[in-house]
């Protein structure tokens, strides 16, 4: 039996179950960072990125409004 959402009764979670399970999915792939190491380009685009998250610190959009922003678009 191959993994997939119907196979694992996702398709039957609410919006705010799945992103929950999203997260919580990411959080378990970011303990394995290690085993995915980044090439010189990839360090430097995240090095550039932090850079421009320090200078423009108020620049940013709380997940919060990111969340009522998709629903809204996906009519929900």
């Amino acid at each position: 039996m191959s993994v997939s959402v119907k196979t694992l009764g996702i398709d039957r979670l609410n919006v705010d179950e799945r992103l929950a399970l999203v997260e919580e999915i990411w959080a378990t792939i970011c303990v394995d960072a290690k085993a995915f190491p980044l090439t010189d380009e990839q360090r430097m685009e995240l090095d550039r990125r932090v850079a421009d998250d320090d200078s423009f610190p108020d620049d940013v959009v709380p997940w919060d409004e990111v969340k009522a922003a998709v629903r809204i678009r996906l009519g929900q």
